[in-house]
């Protein structure tokens, strides 16, 4: 089985063909045999030992899928010779049914072209031997390799328009809190310098004065309302202008937004009096970012895929890192989404005196828009930044491709449709949720009408898009006979084209989520009232969700046929992990959760739920960076794994924790108009 990335990278991107062989430049050609010239010299040039050693070599464990030979990129760029220096470029082939890389070092003369017309023609050779050898027949039975293409890697980065742009844009966000706090504590310094100035200008008039007063014989106690009210009038003379400008800098000052991180009380929790949803939301964030950790570096930078994908798929242990059905975190997130747009638009409309109108509904979609996207442009100009920047290793390929869509694609981020292309052109591919909430969002403003309208006609609606999006599921999974287990889906580019980003597929948890948060919000007496209920809910709520677990191990082969268990699963598995979580929530309220509710409603989840929106924005880029920068390969194990997650969350909380401050929260604490 070919690694993942391959096969990624031949399915996303058209493999290029092998061509009739480019002559090699003459300046190019020149460079080339001096340097094998002086290979076989008795003492060659340092500079031409460097580039040598920089070669990629077959290692061990090729068994396993250590058949990538990435060479050392650094090394061959530091070599530097009177005539030309080292350039780093990667040659991916095909050996039969295996598929690789090798890493090589050539002139700086030499373009891709060239580079391909090295390696075709085999020019590349030292004593008559290939410096790009094939794997031997014992380890592969086809001997004959096949050009895929050429990559190099540029010796610096150039940073664009578009970089520094980009760039331009994060250091402006970025200032402007900052300049905000300042101001803000220069003006706290000098309304504390005019309060005391006032006390001490305050106690010599009133001991003149009472000095006065015992002379004419008037008594303190008759002045005390004079006094009472001159002490009460100062406030008003100090206090700050309330203009527009003011108001903005005082909710971007770090002043402000530093509270409503740091406060574990349940009011400063965006789901208020749900307490339960801080817990379910913070666990799901750790299961994404958990299945990240380990599905990034599965695609590229492993040196034993195969063992790797042997271990996840013989054990359910492996659901939080990437087997099984991964990221059903995801559609928790969904459900928590449609529950809260819910409850967010009831809670307006109580307060515009039951009065559903545009103006209302207008309000409410652009909040949404003033919540997600200043954080999520800031880390797309950030990402884009990062690309030009950053000294990337061998195993940049992948990822930098991805990203350089950004450029191309932007405005899909920005009108929050980036889910509806294909999945290859995606700005920074995660922010596929984005896109998907907010279309998902815009329909629960028509979902509450047709509740508030008919009751009977808001169950046949929401009944109707329910059994729509099953059956949608259930269709494209049997016609593209799309897996479910996820270590095939790495093989199966419609999964994600077709089925994982889509709206008509990804709803039914968001659905379910508002007709929860319909019922919470409006619900006149609790739904559970014997103690029976609740155990027979919690049996069957833990036994779906293990089954659901199982039944993906049952179901893990892609199916090379339309099949109905896998159509089946796929059209249920979603919106029934919803119903399972929803169960959760209600149980919490209603008093029937026992010790998952103290455990879902600790006060230590607030701060993290707080931030939650950045780490599930920014933890992919930590993850891509470290991948990226490795010139060697990675060697899965388990506590390897562990410790790679554990690294990715903790810088995740740090820069979440600033960038919630500094972009965030200030444009979630801004008012337009008046409060």
């Amino acid at each position: 089985m070919a690694p993942g990335w391959v096969v990624v990278l031949l399915l996303v991107k058209s493999a290029v063909t092998q061509e009739e062989a480019f002559v090699v430049s003459e300046r190019c050609m020149k460079d080339t045999n001096t340097f094998l010239w002086e290979i076989q010299q008795d003492k060659p040039n340092e500079y031409v030992v460097r580039m040598f050693d920089a070669f990629g070599k077959m290692g061990s464990n090729v068994e396993a899928g250590n058949v990538n030979q990435p060479g050392a990129p650094l090394q061959c760029r530091s070599a530097v010779g009177p005539a030309f220096s080292g350039k780093y470029c990667q040659v991916f082939l095909r050996q039969g049914a295996v598929q690789y890389f090798v890493g090589i070092c050539v002139p700086d003369s030499c373009g891709e072209e060239d580079v391909k017309s090295l390696v075709t023609q085999n020019k590349l050779q030292v004593n008559d031997k290939s410096m790009v050898p094939p794997l031997p027949p014992i380890l592969n039975n086809q001997s004959d390799q096949e050009m895929i293409m050429t990559h190099c890697l540029s010796d610096r980065n150039a940073p664009d328009a578009s970089d520094v742009s980009c760039l331009f844009v994060c250091c402006i966000m970025v200032a402007v809190p900052l300049a905000a706090t300042l101001f803000t504590a220069l003006r706290k310094l000098e309304q504390s310098n005019k309060v005391t100035s006032l006390v001490d200008v305050s106690s010599s008039n009133s001991l003149n004065f009472y000095g006065t007063m015992m002379t004419n014989g008037t008594a303190p106690s008759e002045m005390n309302g004079r006094t009472t009210e001159q002490n009460y009038s100062t406030p008003s003379v100090l206090c700050f202008p309330q203009s527009c400008v003011y108001g903005c800098l005082q909710a971007f000052s770090l002043q402000t937004t530093s509270q409503s991180i740091f406060s574990s009380s349940s009011s400063s929790s965006p789901h208020g009096g749900y307490s339960s949803l801080n817990g379910i939301r913070v666990l799901s964030l750790l299961w994404i970012i958990c299945g990240h950790s380990a599905q990034f570096p599965v695609i590229n930078n492993l040196d034993n895929y195969k063992t790797w994908r042997r271990t996840v798929e013989s054990s359910s242990v492996y659901v939080l890192a990437i087997s099984g059905p991964v990221f059903l975190a995801v559609d928790s997130f969904l459900l928590l989404g449609g529950l809260l747009s819910a409850r967010s638009l009831l809670s307006s409309i109580d307060k515009a005196e039951d009065n559903l109108s545009a103006s209302l509904v207008a309000n409410y979609l652009f909040k949404r828009i003033k919540r997600v996207q200043p954080l999520h442009l800031f880390t797309m100009c950030l990402t884009i930044s990062l690309i030009s920047l950053v000294p990337w290793g061998p195993y940049w390929f992948p990822f930098i491709d991805t990203m350089m869509d950004c450029k191309s694609y932007w405005w899909a981020n920005l009108l929050l449709i980036s889910n509806l292309i294909p999945v290859h052109d995606i700005c920074i591919p995660w922010t596929w949720y984005l896109s998907l909430d907010f279309q998902c969002y815009t329909t629960t403003p028509l979902l509450v009408f047709l509740y508030r309208l008919n009751k009977r006609v808001f169950i046949i609606v929401a009944g109707s898009l329910l059994l729509m999006t099953t059956v949608a599921s259930a269709v494209v999974t049997a016609l593209l006979k799309l897996p479910v287990f996820q270590p095939s889906t790495m093989t199966s580019e419609n999964y994600v084209l077709h089925y994982y980003v889509k709206p008509y597929t990804r709803y039914g948890p968001f659905l379910i989520g508002i007709m929860t948060g319909i019922h919470l919000k409006t619900k006149k007496k609790p739904l559970l009232r014997q103690k029976w209920q609740a155990a027979l809910g919690w049996f069957c709520c833990l036994s779906v969700m293990a089954l659901l677990v199982g039944l993906a191990y049952v179901l893990r082969e892609t199916p090379a046929y339309p099949s109905l268990p896998h159509a089946l699963y796929q059209a249920l598995h979603r919106p029934v992990w919803a119903l399972s979580v929803s169960w959760i929530i209600l149980a919490c309220e209603e008093g029937y959760g026992g010790f998952i509710t103290n455990l879902l409603s600790l006060s230590f989840w607030v701060p993290l739920s707080n931030i939650s929106f950045a780490c599930y924005l920014v933890h992919p880029i930590f993850i891509i960076l470290y991948n990226g920068l490795q010139e060697t390969p990675i060697h899965y194990t388990d506590i390897n794994f562990m410790y790679l997650f554990f690294g990715h969350l903790v810088l995740t909380l740090a820069l979440s924790y600033i960038l919630s401050l500094l972009v965030e929260k200030p444009y979630l604490l801004l008012k337009w108009g008046k409060n």
